[in-house]
């Protein structure tokens, strides 16, 4: 007969195998979206940062996942890491107060166009309306590239709501109508975005090229993905802004 306290020791030996062998099977996974993310981000973020957190949100996914939920151990893995590492990521907060002003600015720049003239604000509109030069609003764009609070992930954060269902958490009624009231709005909005800006958001987070092979792919460098990537968010967010 095992007694208690050797009982407890062997349940604790199995768990800590088993995550081991989670580890183990999944660190692939963790690093792929950290080679993603990174692609994207400024040089003060560190792969192995984003690994590190990723590992904490993949052992969070292995203790809370339920099979009886069903969706699959790798999506519900993948929905914590990317969250943990993002969350990574906003702690961190690179951006200074002024890219934030900045980028407000240009959102702010954006609306006005696209009420007064019912078209899409262009590059050169953009630039003339804040009164600075084509080089100068390209640099705002590059500047606020990766920024937490206009990058397009956070405005993507309702997956969270995927997250608490799995899980078997208990979100509120109230929340969930609104939820699903902003993706249906986003959804929207990024349909009236201009042709090349929902290319480089598909190719970005449904086929999850990078940077560099988006260039490739549409015949630009990678900064300039990375500055349409942030004109699109930027274009979300003046449309959305009701959502702020």
């Amino acid at each position: 007969m095992v007694n208690s306290t050797s009982g407890a020791l062997l349940y604790s030996e199995v768990q800590t195998d088993s995550m081991n062998d989670v580890v183990l099977q999944y660190a692939p996974l963790v690093k792929r979206i950290a080679h993603h993310l990174l692609a994207r981000m400024p040089s003060s973020v560190q792969l192995d940062d984003l690994v590190q957190s990723g590992m904490i949100g993949l052992l969070e996914a292995a203790k809370k996942y339920d099979l009886t939920k069903g969706a699959s151990f790798e999506t519900y893995a993948g929905i914590r890491i990317r969250g943990a590492m993002l969350d990574e990521i906003r702690k961190g907060d690179w951006a200074p107060r002024s890219v934030h002003r900045k980028s407000r600015r240009v959102a702010e720049a954006i609306k006005l166009i696209e009420m007064r003239t019912g078209t899409d604000a262009k590059d050169q509109d953009v630039a003339k309306e804040l009164g600075m030069s084509l080089d100068e609003y390209h640099s705002i764009l590059q500047d606020a590239s990766g920024s937490r609070l206009f990058s397009f992930d956070d405005m993507l954060e309702g997956e969270d709501s995927a997250i608490d269902k799995v899980a078997g958490e208990v979100p509120n009624p109230l929340d969930g109508i609104q939820n699903e009231a902003f993706k249906e709005n986003l959804a929207q909005a990024i349909a009236t975005l201009p042709e090349r800006e929902q290319l480089v958001l598909s190719l970005y987070y449904t086929e999850e090229l990078n940077l560099k092979e988006i260039g490739q792919v549409i015949g630009v460098s990678e900064s300039r993905v990375s500055q349409i990537h942030t004109q699109a968010a930027l274009r979300l967010r003046s449309r959305l802004s009701q959502w702020d």
